[in-house]
């Protein structure tokens, strides 16, 4: 900006021109720059660096309906409304004090007439300064009311859904986002945020696709339509709502809605939120004569909102919808930490399962097997443990159920039968004086069916030399209920090559008798919990019916030529009874815990383990 454009030198009167000085090229060049700030029809004035209007055209009056010259003196920030928000006064400020060279804003202004309009502000330093004549800056305001109906407009078409006229999934996320942040300039005057909490409830209707597969999409839109306008009552009008507090209902997609909470009560205000809204899409819908009723499941999730994100939140969000789905449907969960911790730990040894084969993380140990009858150590069944760098050694119920779900336990159960037939292979060489120990793994109904286990089962004891009657393979009571074609094929074919069969954990399953004439089984492993109702030690009295339910299927088994394996015996009281039944061989703590190898093969030979 020319510097011509300033205050009037001193002594003439009110900003006047100053008179004519003969044929002076400067005073005509001030003259015509002042002609031209009054005459321009962009509105302009001229601002101290206090904020003060030192000086303001006509233009500039006609938009604040006032003169230009009553103008002069007043502070420019009150009449434009630039310290309504922290964020503007900020930058304003910063140009005033010539550390900015440039600020512009939106503002909507209001003139004395009543209308309102849309004014967009410019403010750039002017040059020139010196000690004579301080800094000031030129502001300008040009109205851009047209420009901004359009453009919201245009904003409103872009940031709504179509079919609930609800806000959509870009206008959420922006208002989230807005939420969730901490202003950059706060100062004294603003309420502290530190405190603020946020909350969400986010839904999805159950069924909704057959609705719309089977009635069409016209009358699905129409559900969908329906559904919002209930969700925008309760999020006004439920009675947990307290006064001031914002809620936004918006359409994420298909038939996912949420309603955000700014500056939440607590848990309580989005619980009973969440049961307003089940209430309320539980009564039945009228659609052009079609009545139709449909649920929904909610995930609620509350938090401060300092140190939150929105994808952070979301993610919450998402995983509580996915329990309330997975808990029956039709109810409302809130976000549960614990619970999500378990979620990200299942995920996390997930991810990890398959490379930890490769990278050597998994061990066994082996529990002992003992002849009921002398307590001599007759077999061991191999435990996998994993060595988890993170979580600590793990036992298998904390990774089994996941490695068969991901399919990852053909390559853990494949490391297992070829580690644990190696071990038995050595213990046999390295004590040719004693008979040799059969070995017990546990095999997964998925490795029969997506391994061929016959072909690695026969090469896996072709390389180690294990006698295959000396290899022992579980499989529980439910895995081998009611198999045939490929898993039967795959037992028999094992049976035939002299490895034994056991049914893990009988007597808890089916319990179909009629499948052991059928099946290639040669081992029958009872259920712990039949053992521990033998107990005398604690005080309890055994159970008779658990005595005599044993003692049936023992001499069931005997009868088919099956001998019996009993689980967790814990005191020599079990084992008498056990004995006396004629269990052949048992397993427990009694005996001993899981070990590892080195411990084993002090035990071969040795006396009777039973104390």
């Amino acid at each position: 900006m020319d510097p011509a454009v300033t205050d009037p030198p001193t002594g003439s009167p009110g900003g006047a021109p100053p008179p004519p000085d003969d044929g002076d090229p400067i005073a005509s060049e001030l003259r015509d720059h002042r002609a031209a700030f009054n005459a321009a029809t962009l509105p302009m004035g001229v601002v101290d660096g206090r904020g003060h209007v030192v000086r303001a055209n006509e233009a500039l009056g006609g938009l604040l309906g006032t003169a230009a010259a009553v103008l002069a003196g007043r502070r420019a920030s009150e009449l434009l409304d630039l310290a309504s928000d922290d964020r503007t006064w900020h930058a304003y400020r910063e140009v005033l004090l010539g550390r900015r060279s440039r600020f512009r804003c939106t503002r909507r202004l209001k003139h004395p007439d009543g209308r309102s309009l849309w004014a967009e502000i410019t403010v750039v330093p002017m040059t020139g300064a010196s000690a004579a004549e301080p800094a000031r800056v030129l502001l300008t305001v040009a109205d851009v009311s047209d420009r901004r109906e359009l453009q919201e407009r245009l904003r409103h078409l872009q940031m709504h859904d179509p079919v609930t006229r609800l806000p959509n999934r870009t206008l959420f996320f922006e208002r989230l986002a807005s939420a969730l942040e901490t202003p950059p300039y706060q100062d004294d005057s603003m309420p502290p945020r530190q405190h603020a909490r946020i909350g969400l409830c986010y839904l999805d209707l159950d069924g909704f696709k057959a609705i719309n597969d089977t009635l069409g999409h016209r009358t699905g839109d129409r559900l969908l339509a329906a559904v919002a306008a209930r969700l925008t009552d309760c999020a006004e009008n439920d009675a947990s709502r307290r006064p001031g507090g914002s809620r936004l209902v918006a359409r994420l997609g298909g038939d996912e809605f949420a309603i955000l909470v700014e500056d939440s009560a607590g848990t309580e205000e989005l619980a009973e939120l969440a049961r307003s809204v089940l209430a309320a899409l539980q009564q039945p819908f009228d659609l052009a004569g079609q009545r139709l009723s449909v649920s929904a499941s909610i995930g609620v999730v509350e938090r401060t909102a300092a140190g939150t994100s929105p994808t952070g939140l979301m993610q919450a969000a998402d995983t509580t919808l996915y329990w309330a789905k997975a808990d029956g449907k039709a109810r409302w969960t809130l976000f549960d930490p614990e619970r999500n911790a378990h979620r990200m730990t299942r995920q996390s040894l997930s991810s990890t399962l398959r490379p930890a084969v490769e990278r050597g993380e998994f061990t066994l140990e082996y529990q002992p097997l003992v002849g009921m009858a002398d307590g001599v150590l007759r077999g061991v069944e191999a435990l996998v443990r994993w060595n988890h760098p993170q979580f600590g050694v793990l036992p298998p119920n904390r990774f089994v159920q996941i490695a068969e779900e991901d399919g990852s336990i053909v390559q853990l159960g494949r490391w297992i039968l070829r580690t644990a037939c190696r071990q038995a292979r050595r213990w046999e060489l390295d004590h040719p004086d004693e008979p040799p120990l059969f070995i017990s793994v546990n095999v997964a109904v998925r490795q029969v069916w997506d391994s061929d286990l016959v072909a690695d089962v026969a090469q896996i004891l072709a390389e180690t030399g294990l006698a295959p009657g000396l290899l022992q393979l579980e499989l529980t009571e439910s895995a081998v209920m009611g198999s045939g074609g490929r898993p039967l094929r795959a037992l028999q074919a094992l049976s035939d090559m002299g490895v034994r069969i056991a049914i893990d954990d009988f007597g808890t399953g089916y319990s179909n008798l009629a499948y052991l004439s059928r099946l290639p089984v040669s081992v029958l492993k009872l259920d712990g919990a039949f053992v521990k109702g033998f107990r005398y030690e604690d005080g309890t009295h055994p159970s008779p019916a658990d005595e005599t339910i044993v003692e049936a299927m023992v001499q069931l088994a005997h009868r088919l030529g099956l001998t019996v394996t009993a689980e967790c015996v814990e005191t020599a009281g079990q084992a008498e009874r056990l004995r006396r039944i004629g269990c052949d061989t048992g397993q427990g703590w009694l005996y001993s815990r899981a070990v590892a190898p080195e411990q084993i093969a002090g035990l071969i030979g040795s006396r009777p383990l039973e104390g």
